[in-house]
């Protein structure tokens, strides 16, 4: 196989593997039933004018499976952390008593354990998007190869390889999906 094809299909790998990461990050802010600190990682507090992390204005801890609790580092940001939360429309209610910022995570229902797999299965099929336009662009980069002189053969193999990486990474996305509908439908 040749240099350029194979640079292609490395390209493509690092792509996918980008892919496969954003897709796992997706699907850990679904929550599942217990508390965890994940859940607040979308949550953006005005910090002095500008949105910032949750993350990067305070401590986020989950004392127990049902509470998740926040520690801003600086008093006066209480407010503003606990209208990002209510804001950020997680299904939870922020609790401030003047130190810190207890969530506590309510048990999930039947019907919307069935909507957070919905959910989750949406975000499995964006990947496997992702994951199909990349074969698509890179079946694109290798045929161009034809005016480089990379023979016909050579382009075939090419295109061969870059349906095992496809397989193999939509394959990862359901698994990926998989343990987590499992864990979504733990009770």
């Amino acid at each position: 196989m040749s240099e350029l094809i194979k640079k292609q299909l490395t390209d493509a790998k690092s792509l996918m593997d980008k892919a496969i990461d954003h897709c796992d990050n997706e699907l850990g802010k679904i929550r599942a039933g217990k508390a965890s600190p994940s859940m607040l990682d979308g949550v953006m507090v005005d910090y002095y004018g500008s949105p910032t992390p949750l993350s990067q204005v305070g401590s986020v801890n989950t004392p127990d499976a049902k509470t998740i609790v926040v520690q801003p580092w600086e008093k006066s940001l209480l407010g503003a952390i606990e209208k990002a939360i209510m804001e950020a429309n997680l299904g939870v209610n922020p609790q401030n008593d003047g130190v810190i910022i207890r969530i506590n995570v309510p048990p999930l229902t039947e019907e919307r354990r069935r909507d957070l797999v919905k959910k989750a299965k949406a975000e499995a099929e964006n990947g496997k998007i992702a994951i199909r336009n990349i074969r698509k662009d890179i079946n694109e980069k290798i045929r161009k190869l034809k005016t480089e002189g990379v023979s016909e053969d050579e382009m075939k193999t090419g295109e061969a390889e870059v349906q095992k990486l496809v397989d193999g990474y939509i394959s990862k996305i359901d698994s990926l999906t998989d343990a987590k509908e499992k864990d979504i439908m733990t009770v």
